[in-house]
C-alpha cells in the first residue's frame, strides 16, 4: 500500500522531468516558429509567437535551393552508403568473430582505434587522396568515404552482437550442405536484424545531417549537393537570411524525423531482443 502512494518525491521528479522536456523541446519551438516569420520579426524577438505567418518562406526555399534535387542527392547518398556499411561491416565482423586469428584481431584493433581519431585531423589528407584517386565530385567517391568512416563503429557493434549468435546453428547448416555464404546470409544475417536496425539508424542520422564531408568530397558538383550543404546558401559573408534558412532547416529534418519515428517500434524490439539474448 505504501508503494502505491503518491509521494512528494514523485511530484518533484515529475516537475523536473517536465522542465527537462521543455528545455529539450525549446529549440524545436524556436526553429518552427521562426521558420514562418519575416526576417524583421526574427531579429526583433525570436522567441515570440508569429504575429503573421509567412508560409511563402517554404515555397521560396523550395525554388532557391532546388529542393527536389537536393533531397534526391541526400537520399541516394544516404541509402547507398548505409547499404554498403551494413553489408561490409556485418561480413567483416562475422569473419573476425568466427576466425579469431592474429591478423583478424589486429584488423579489429585497427578499426576500434580508428573511432578515436578526430575527423578534423584527416581532412587535408582526405582531400588530397580523393583528388589523386579521382573520387571528388563523384557519387561513388562520397559513398566510399562514408563507408570508410562508418565501418569502425558498425563493425564494433556487429562484433559484440555476433558473439550472442549460437554457433550450433551454423554447424547444423553446414551439415545440411550449405556453403559459407549461405550460412551467413541465410542463417546469421537474419538473426542480426536488431543490431542491423541500430546500425541503420545511427548511420542514417549521421550521413543525412552531415555537412563537412560532402563539402570536402563533392565540391562544386551541383548534381550531388545535399540538403545540409544547400541550406548554407542563405548564409553569406554580410547577410544571413534566417527566415529562409530556418524554413530550409525544417524541410531538411522532416524526412529524417519521419524515418526515425517510423522505426521507433523496431528500436524498442531491438533493445528487447538484445537484452534477452544477452
Amino acid at each position: 500500500m505504501n508503494s502505491s502512494r503518491y509521494r512528494p518525491r514523485n511530484f518533484i521528479l515529475e516537475i523536473a522531468a517536465i522542465l527537462l522536456a521543455i528545455i529539450f523541446l525549446s529549440p524545436f519551438y524556436l526553429v518552427l516558429s521562426n521558420s514562418v516569420k519575416g526576417l524583421k520579426d526574427i531579429l526583433i524577438d525570436a522567441a515570440s509567437w508569429p504575429q503573421v505567418f509567412h508560409w511563402d518562406n517554404y515555397s521560396k526555399v523550395w525554388d532557391a535551393i532546388d529542393f527536389p534535387q537536393a533531397f534526391f542527392s541526400s537520399l541516394q547518398i544516404t541509402v547507398l552508403s548505409v547499404i554498403f556499411i551494413v553489408l561490409f561491416s556485418s561480413m567483416a565482423a562475422y569473419q573476425i568473430v568466427r576466425k579469431p586469428t592474429r591478423f583478424n584481431s589486429f584488423v579489429f584493433l585497427l578499426l576500434v582505434s580508428a573511432m578515436i581519431i578526430p575527423f578534423q585531423s584527416l581532412m587535408l589528407q582526405l582531400v588530397r587522396v580523393t583528388s589523386i584517386l579521382e573520387l571528388r565530385g563523384e557519387l561513388y567517391g562520397i559513398v566510399a568515404c562514408y563507408l570508410g568512416f562508418g565501418m569502425p563503429l558498425s563493425v564494433f557493434l556487429f562484433h559484440g552482437f555476433i558473439k550472442t549468435v549460437p554457433f550450433e546453428l551454423e554447424e547444423a547448416a553446414r551439415v545440411d550442405g550449405s556453403n559459407p555464404y549461405g550460412v551467413f546470409f541465410k542463417i546469421v544475417f537474419p538473426l542480426l536484424m536488431p543490431i542491423i536496425v541500430t546500425v541503420i539508424i545511427l548511420n542514417t542520422l549521421w550521413i543525412w545531417n552531415d555537412y563537412l564531408l560532402p563539402v570536402l568530397v563533392i565540391g562544386g558538383n551541383k548534381d550531388l549537393t545535399t540538403l545540409p550543404v544547400a541550406v548554407t546558401k542563405f548564409f553569406g559573408q554580410y547577410t544571413k537570411k534566417w527566415d529562409l534558412a530556418l524554413a530550409g532547416l525544417v524541410m531538411a529534418i522532416t524526412p529524417i524525423l519521419i524515418f526515425f519515428l517510423s522505426l521507433q517500434r523496431y528500436i524498442v524490439e531491438g533493445v528487447t531482443t538484445g537484452s534477452i539474448k544477452g
